[in-house]
């Protein structure tokens, strides 16, 4: 729906770990050749009918080397926590509740939920 979103989703096909889903769905959606090897998710959201696994990694990446696949994803550009917020009040990126966006942040530098002693 030409809404701003976190990097890219879809769905796993029979036989297929979410891992495996997730590294397919990455290449085919912006060419980007990801390994997941040795990574769990981070979060597991579970709905209605289903679970959503979150991997959240941190990679260096020039976006300009990106084949995107227009018909899911019009563009890609990199987004400070303040930036999602600031796109999500306009109305321009997926509604997601602000709480699992700080999340998101917290977890791509550690695992679990327990904030780290300085």
């Amino acid at each position: 729906s030409n809404m701003w979103d976190i990097t890219v989703g879809g769905s796993a096909v029979s036989g297929e770990t979410s891992q495996l889903a997730a590294e397919r769905e990455v290449f085919e959606e912006i060419g980007y050749k990801l390994s997941l090897e040795g990574e769990r998710p981070k979060l597991t959201i579970h709905f209605e009918n289903g679970f959503n696994d979150i991997y959240v990694v941190n990679r260096e990446v020039n976006l300009s080397e990106l084949k995107l696949q227009y018909e899911e994803v019009q563009a890609v550009k990199w987004a400070s926590k303040e930036d999602i917020y600031s796109m999500m009040e306009e109305g321009v990126f997926v509604p997601y509740h602000e709480s699992l966006i700080e999340l998101l942040f917290v977890l791509r530098n550690q695992r679990g939920g327990i904030r780290r002693s300085v």
